[in-house]
């Protein structure tokens, strides 16, 4: 009689633990699709943003030039108000022949003789030159910070060139210890030790799937310490919220090879901070409708080995 209440609490208990891990894994699923559908809504908004920030200056403009228009007609008022004759000049070079009429008139006048004509003609003068030197100044700042932006444009553009993306060769893949959803693994890219990179691909790619792969690493992030493991890499992967491909490599390539783009030369960062640099990149990585791994449709290319691709995913962010 013992023994078979033991027996029947046992198999209550089993049933109750399969249960359990079923709904784990359930919540699990959902959780993963939250956190890619989170992403997704960052990239919008990332994106939104963006066009926000360049439209900006357009209304910076039109302001500023509306502000000239009217210093301008303020200028013109105050010399016919001064007696000062208004020559019709085209447009751009009226203001600065009012500018020499006016001075030559008040030269011409005899400053010893202080008539109350004579006082009115210099006050009037005086506005002008004020009025002249804030259009001036206000011209001044404007240009200072367009060659500020084009400078800064020039010298550090953010482009895919400022990646470090190298071909890398998975030499093993575990999981990781503290966390089921998580792969730990040491990868070859052609320096003196492997890197040690942690990633989120349990539920897309089996482990035996891993093992002795080739991939390519965004190799300059920042290293980051992921449930006690710290990842020296980020292995770049199609996504949408349904589906995740790592990107791979052409025929050819050996660990330590420089991904390049014609398009977009330059020397990437020796370190990467990701919410200044990498979310302003990331948005503009894609893959095409021939599923080539692009930035801004200029291919991701190994110099003389050819283009890197996703398996069956089209027009899908990368990251």
């Amino acid at each position: 009689m013992i023994s078979c209440r033991f027996l029947a609490k046992k198999a209550t208990n089993g049933t109750v633990l399969k249960r359990l891990e079923q709904k784990g894994a359930e919540a699990y699923q959902i959780i993963e699709y939250l956190k890619q559908q989170v992403a997704f809504l960052k990239e919008k908004a990332i994106l939104q943003a963006t066009l926000r920030e360049e439209k900006k200056p357009q209304a910076e403009n039109i302001k500023l030039k509306k502000e000239i228009e009217e210093l301008k007609q303020e200028l013109i008022q105050a010399e016919i108000q001064n007696g000062v004759k208004q020559i019709p000049f085209p447009s751009g070079t009226l203001l600065q022949a009012n500018s020499m009429v006016s001075e030559n008139v008040i030269q011409s006048r005899p400053i010893t003789t202080i008539s109350s004509g004579a006082k009115e003609q210099i006050g009037g003068g005086a506005d002008e030159k004020k009025m002249e030197e804030k259009i001036e100044v206000k011209g001044k700042k404007k240009e200072k910070k367009q060659q500020s932006v084009a400078g800064s444009a020039d010298s550090k553009p953010m482009d895919v060139s400022r990646l470090d993306l190298r071909i890398g060769c998975i030499i093993t893949a575990r999981r990781h210890p503290d966390a089921d959803f998580l792969y730990v693994e040491e990868v070859e890219v052609g320096e003196t030790a492997p890197r040690t990179v942690v990633s989120g691909l349990v539920n897309h790619v089996p482990l035996e799937q891993m093992q002795n792969r080739m991939v390519i690493l965004l190799c300059n992030l920042k290293p980051a310490k992921m449930m006690g493991v710290i990842s020296q890499a980020m292995g770049m992967c199609a996504c949408s919220p349904e589906k995740v491909e790592i990107l791979v490599p052409p025929t050819g390539s050996v660990p330590g090879d420089k991904i390049v783009s014609d398009a977009f030369p330059g020397e990437p960062y020796k370190e990467l901070n990701p919410k200044k640099i990498w979310e302003q990149i990331q948005p503009d990585l894609y893959t095409n409708d021939e599923c080539v791994a692009t930035y801004k449709g200029a291919p991701f290319e190994v110099k003389g080995k050819g283009v890197c691709r996703a398996q069956t995913m089209t027009n899908s962010g990368i990251k």
